[in-house]
């Protein structure tokens, strides 16, 4: 799972209502049960020995979209490798959103692997690993085979096996507690388990079992003693859930097959018999979806499906609801199923031919010139929008200060871009086109008209698209200043120090090579007069009392200062220098694949860090937050000294260096950098597309 965020979560969830429900209706105590007998050592060992070689630790980059970008995060899970070739099975929430994915197979050797393709409603996704990037090549991988799992019984033993908190490959122990776990009704309301907008429940009925599983077991599998898959594992409540080996199996074959997982639709929205009916067949139909086959067919709420395509249904509770949405989800595209129904006491029988489901959530695009993340919108996202088609893409975050943000009026997340200046936009490519014609080869940001449907309201607005506007580096004025940091000469102080009723400033540090070192001024000393004028500095607010008076003089001009040392007052004299250059005026390189801000080194840089005058880099001004910058583990106040093997002297050298791995583009990337007293080499291998 990601960082074991989704397991984590979701027990912490579970566990409030679930211990109030457990209180409220503990009257009395129950007399222990009796432990279910251990399986035999050797039954174990052998289905462990079948198993374990095909266990894979998967490292992915995932990406998610909010704030406008989109963030990157290193994240980990378990999978089983199903063929010689290196077909893997595991959760579409640990690779279905990967940027980058590399497994560890169980002998330590590491490989490569790219998406082969992912189904969010049963949320099973497989990967395939690339046997050229293994240190030391196999001619085939081993392989574990799935079982029956609609043979498992509660009490039956059962192996979990995964990278718990992606640690190396492990092994739990447990028996299957419940072979038909649904999600409770009274988590409703608070907790959807929803991937990608999928209500996983819809369709999974998961194995439950009390072997322990943590973040990182997920998409690890659930073993019987015969050393076969019976369950992905992906869920942990008190018990583990595993999607069942059955499911998970034909999504697997399904997505090697042809990439996705393609489930038929009618619009009907079905729930278990209400409890007062009297019935015990059928499934009641809760809603209708307008315009969908099932209302075409003329399909009503409150009907009652006896049966489907001929066979009979029977939902009488929750756990028998997934069979039958498993029916229509599997049935052939484009065929008409004939279902028999029950209405106001009246039976008939309507013709429906089912149509394309879809996915519910289309993927999201970061566009940085829009300060935005966008998708298309998906036939059932359309239909949740009560949109009459699929024109126009959604807008799914928004930056904080970007483009369209800051627009009047703003646009803002569920709106729907339907035009940029006088181009329609009916979908993501044609969104990338129109932004491309207005911003490409632009430096300045570029005003365009946009319309975006709120609602029912069509609203127009401009966006100034593009580069942001630069920050203001306008120089100042250059002014005299004392190469020394100081701090007030507190009363306090001057009490402490058996000097009472003197003021002044205290030199906490004279800077290296300074005009001040050169004059003679040491630490310690009390500075009470400027050219004979008191400097009235005595409550820790008069910090800014000696600067100014020293700002006041001409660069270069002679200043006479009155020193208390040792309690012996002497006079020193020094030729005033220019401050130095803020940060703020110095050059700066935002690097946008990199997703990091670099500037020249300041004259504070030096000192505060004790680097050599002559010391040369750039210094890390800003990495944001989940950018690939960052998952390298770059931070604010590194000292960038070389990319690759090219060092860096400054900001200049950087742009230049920067521009060539764009145009190479290479798969891996190197920065060394110097954190504290020590030095480090960053490894980053970034998302060449293009970012618009």
């Amino acid at each position: 799972m990601r960082a074991g965020r989704h397991h984590r979560a979701l027990a912490a969830a579970c566990a409030a209502p679930l211990a109030a429900a457990l209180a409220a209706g503990a009257w009395g105590c129950a007399p222990a049960a009796p432990q279910p007998r251990a399986p035999a050592k050797g039954a174990m060992d052998a289905a462990i020995a079948r198993v374990f070689p095909a266990l894979v630790r998967i490292h992915v980059v995932t990406k998610e979209h909010w704030e406008g970008r989109e963030q990157k995060f290193e994240a980990a899970g378990s999978g089983t490798i199903i063929s010689a070739d290196g077909y893997v099975v595991t959760n579409h929430h640990v690779v279905g959103k990967a940027k980058w994915i590399r497994c560890t197979l169980a002998n330590k050797d590491e490989a490569d692997a790219k998406l082969v393709g992912t189904d969010a409603l049963a949320d099973i996704a497989v990967i395939k690993l690339d046997p050229a990037t293994l240190r030391r090549p196999v001619q085939a991988f081993p392989f574990a085979e799935f079982g029956d799992s609609s043979k498992l019984k509660v009490g039956d033993p059962v192996l979990a096996m995964g990278s718990p908190l992606a640690l190396s490959q492990s092994v739990t122990s447990g028996i299957v507690s419940n072979t038909e776990m649904v999600m409770p009704s009274l988590f409703w309301g608070w907790f959807d388990f929803k991937l990608d907008g999928e209500e996983v429940g819809t369709l999974v009925r998961w194995i439950a079992h009390d072997a322990q599983i943590y973040g990182g077991n997920s998409g690890g599998p659930l073993v019987d003693l015969s050393g076969r898959i019976v369950g992905v594992n992906e869920i942990s409540l008190g018990l583990g859930g595993a999607i069942p080996g059955n499911l998970a199996k034909s999504v697997a074959a399904e997505l090697i097959k042809s990439g996705e997982v393609k489930r038929s639709w009618l619009g009907l929205e079905p729930r278990p018999l209400l409890r007062g009916s009297g019935r015990d067949a059928g499934v009641l139909v809760n809603g209708v979806t307008k315009d969908s086959p099932a209302a075409k067919a003329g399909i009503l709420a409150g009907d009652v499906i006896l049966e489907y395509d001929s066979q009979p249904v029977q939902v009488r509770w929750e756990e028998e609801l997934p069979a039958f949405n498993r029916l229509i989800l599997e049935t052939p595209l484009g065929k008409t199923v004939k279902l028999s129904l029950l209405r106001e006491g009246q039976a008939l029988t309507v013709e429906a031919a089912t149509v394309p489901r879809g996915k519910a959530r289309e993927d999201d695009q970061e566009l940085g010139s829009w300060g935005a993340t966008f998708r298309n919108l998906s036939a059932l996202a359309a239909r949740e929008f009560k949109r009459d088609s699929t024109d126009g893409v959604l807008v799914t975050s928004i930056r904080p200060g970007g483009p369209c943000g800051q627009a009047k009026p703003a646009v803002d997340e569920r709106d729907v871009v339907v035009k940029v200046g006088d181009r329609p936009v009916k979908n993501l490519a044609e969104l990338l086109a129109a932004t491309d014609a207005l911003v490409s080869d632009k430096t300045e940001p570029v005003a365009a008209v946009v319309a975006f449907e709120r609602r029912n309201e069509r609203l127009l607005t401009v966006v100034k698209l593009g580069p942001s506007e630069q920050e203001d580096r306008s120089p100042e004025v250059r002014k005299a200043w004392f190469p020394a940091a100081v701090q007030v000469f507190t009363r306090d102080l001057a009490e402490a120090m058996n000097l009472p009723g003197k003021k002044g400033v205290l030199v906490t540090q004279v800077y290296p090579g300074s005009a001040a070192e050169k004059a003679g001024f040491k630490l310690g000393d009390v500075l009470t007069h400027l050219d004979g004028m008191a400097i009235d500095a005595s409550q820790p607010e008069d910090a800014g009392v000696f600067p100014a008076l020293v700002r006041k003089y001409k660069i270069g001009t002679k200043a006479d200062l009155t020193v208390l040392r040792d309690g012996q007052e002497l006079k020193l004299s020094m030729e005033l220098p220019p401050a130095p250059v803020p940060p703020r005026e110095l050059r700066k390189h935002k690097d946008e694949v990199f997703e990091f801000t670099a500037r020249d080194l300041a004259f504070e840089d030096k000192m505060r860090e004790k680097w050599r005058e002559e010391q040369q880099g750039v210094y890390v001004e800003a990495v944001e937050r989940a950018g690939w910058a960052a998952l390298a583990h770059m931070a604010v106040g590194d000292l960038l000294l070389a990319v690759g093997d090219v060092k860096v002297n400054d900001v200049a050298g950087l742009e230049t260096v920067m521009k060539g791995l764009v145009a190479k583009q290479p798969k891996h990337v190197v920065f060394l950098v110097r954190r504290g007293i020590h030095t480090m080499f960053l490894e980053i291998e970034p998302d060449w597309s293009k970012r618009r």
